[in-house]
């Protein structure tokens, strides 16, 4: 055709386009004049633009994106990225960020043309243009780009290493006044932020004051929705979490829930339980936690203290479980217990004995757990009365809820000999505890109980809590736990273990034997990988065993002075000389 009829062909395709897209679609597809449409892509030519809003106007039908490429229309359109006309360039963006829309054939091609790169270079240099015309044609570029790398992190990490995230900040400070490009941005990021690489990048930039002046702006839900959406990825990394407070996302995170807190209306809702869950995301970094805690006497930390008695249950959530990230280090958590945060994660937990909310219950007990982490604590929360409410609990069948109940009595009872002793004579305790170390489908419940376990004992040292244990059957579960595979825990057993020999031998002799007792110290003895205090452990356990019968038979049996003998030349002097003095036990016993 000559150029004035080719203009009104064209024309005519608009048009019929524009009235019905997917017909039309459907016979340039059969009339194979896509083929055509790769020798009219030329930069000379005054129809190019109206050929690629015609392939951007095709491709937005899922069935043409491969056909425009098997048409071989990607490397036209990505040589015409290079020339100077923008209504061209704007053409060819949409073209290539529809046909890149959702298809791996797409951005191959764009990817095989080298078409990302000449896009990264635009957004650089047209970046501090504000004139309507180049805003557009920026959003355009960074949808394309959006359409090209979405959902796959190979090419997101090429945009990264092509230096684009800088660029996109800036582009964000710039057209914070423009809401398409803002929001193309918002989208960008949201893309990228998942990737690990990303994160590095940045944190080397301003994003955090730009995002955070945008997110003052917002009224609307769902445009905070998608600040939201950014933020969260983002301050998963340390130093943007710094960044953020440093910004003031915290005092706006306040306020939202101020605002929020009352109101049933679904969009509050969700938005009172993105903001304090970002909220808590915030605390779990060190440096900005401390910023935020200043000394127990931060406006924040008082805000946070105050959720806890709400009446809202993500409030609520979100208060312990912000207590249980500012309980991160002794200093504060000495601080908290000594302004009476326990009676407060107390009410909250007897809010949620009956028919409570799990995820309430999980939040507060990791907050007690934290705060029984310092040794001056422990007496103190134990008067206060912590044992008590969290045997509450004892009945929970919910396995997060029995792993911090667990772990929270643990800490509560180290080196507390009374309190071990009051709750290893507990008997629903003891028979729970038993249970639960047979909880095979929850590693976590099992381990905890098995620790606890042998905790009361090595803490108690008492006879009376012995008998309880072994009474409801705890003595097998101690003998298994000296073949875990945590040194900590075997030790834990082990000791455990030499403690009820020492104290109630008699007692236990039954239980020990059944329990194989000795077959499992005689491998731990002969096992090279065994850690030099198991093997201490061990032997110091066998001279304790020697004093019943049925068991002195049994070491008799196995040829434990062989093993032991071995180990009078071992590196560690400790266990050589705990080696040399059972050798010397065996010898005269056998």
């Amino acid at each position: 055709s000559t150029a004035d009829s080719l203009e009104g062909c064209l024309d005519c395709l608009l048009q019929a386009l524009a009235q019905n897209n997917t017909e039309t679609s459907e016979k340039i597809q059969k009339s194979g004049i896509l083929q055509v449409f790769a020798s009219l892509l030329t930069p000379q030519s005054s129809c190019t633009a109206k050929v690629a809003n015609i392939i951007a106007e095709v491709a937005k039908n899922e069935f043409m994106r491969n056909s425009c490429v098997d048409a071989g229309l990607i490397p036209p359109l990505v040589q015409l990225l290079n020339c100077k006309d923008q209504e061209v360039l704007l053409q060819t963006g949409r073209a290539l960020g529809n046909i890149c829309y959702d298809s791996h054939e797409g951005r191959s091609a764009v990817d095989h043309a080298g078409g990302a790169q000449i896009v990264v270079d635009h957004l650089r240099s047209l970046c501090s243009k504000t004139d309507p015309a180049n805003e557009k044609l920026l959003t355009v570029f960074c949808g394309m780009l959006m359409n090209y790398s979405n959902e796959n992190d190979t090419l997101q990490s090429q945009l990264i290493n092509m230096g684009v995230i800088p660029t996109l900040v800036k582009l964000l400070g710039i057209h914070c006044q423009n809401a398409a490009l803002t929001e193309m941005c918002l989208v960008a990021f949201g893309n990228l932020a998942e990737l690990e690489s990303s994160k590095e990048q940045f944190a080397y930039t301003n994003i955090a004051e730009e995002i955070v002046k945008l997110f003052k702006k917002q009224i609307e839900h769902d445009k905070k929705e998608m600040i939201f959406e950014v933020l969260a990825p983002l301050a998963e990394n340390d130093i943007i979490k710094l960044q953020l407070v440093e910004a003031g996302l915290v005092e706006c995170l306040l306020e939202i829930v101020q605002k929020t807190v009352d109101s049933d209306k679904e969009d509050d809702i969700a938005e009172l339980k993105t903001a304090s869950d970002l909220m808590v995301l915030l605390l779990l970094g060190d440096e900005s936690m401390q910023k935020l805690f200043e000394g127990g006497k931060g406006s924040v930390f008082q805000r946070v203290l105050s959720w806890i008695p709400s009446n809202n249950h993500q409030l609520q959530l979100a208060g312990a479980l912000a207590i249980a990230n500012f309980a991160r280090n002794d200093g504060n958590c000495i601080h908290m217990v000594d302004n009476g945060i326990v009676q407060k994660l107390m009410d909250l937990l007897d809010r949620h004995v009956e028919d409570g909310n799990v995820t309430v219950q999980h939040a507060a007990l990791s907050a007690l757990r934290n705060l029984a982490i310092p040794v001056v604590n422990k007496a103190k929360m134990l008067s206060a009365g912590v044992a008590e409410a969290v045997l509450k609990f004892l009945r929970s069948e919910m396995p997060p809820v029995q792993f911090k109940l667990l772990g929270t009595l643990r800490m509560l009872i180290d080196a507390q000999a009374e309190a071990a002793e009051q709750l290893g004579k507990n008997v629903k305790l003891v028979e729970r505890l038993v249970e639960w170390c047979e909880a095979k489908d929850h590693a976590g419940v099992m381990g905890e109980s098995n620790r606890l376990l042998s905790a009361l004992i090595r803490h108690s040292k008492s006879k009376d809590v012995i008998r309880t244990i072994v009474q409801s059957g705890g003595i097998k579960h101690l003998a298994t736990m000296a073949t875990s595979e945590h040194v900590i825990m075997q030790n834990e057993a082990l000791v455990a273990l030499a403690l009820i020999a020492a104290l109630e031998l008699v007692t236990a002799e039954k239980d020990l034997e059944n329990a194989k007792l000795v077959q499992i110290l005689h491998r731990l003895l002969s096992d090279e990988r065994s850690a030099p205090e198991i093997k201490y452990n061990s032997m110091v356990l066998i001279c304790a065993l020697m004093g019943s019968e049925p068991l002195h038979k049994e070491v008799q049996n196995l040829a434990f002075l062989e093993v032991v003998s071995k180990l009078r030349s071992h590196e560690n002097k400790t266990v050589a000389q705990q080696a040399s003095l059972t050798e010397q036990r065996l010898a005269v016993e056998s």
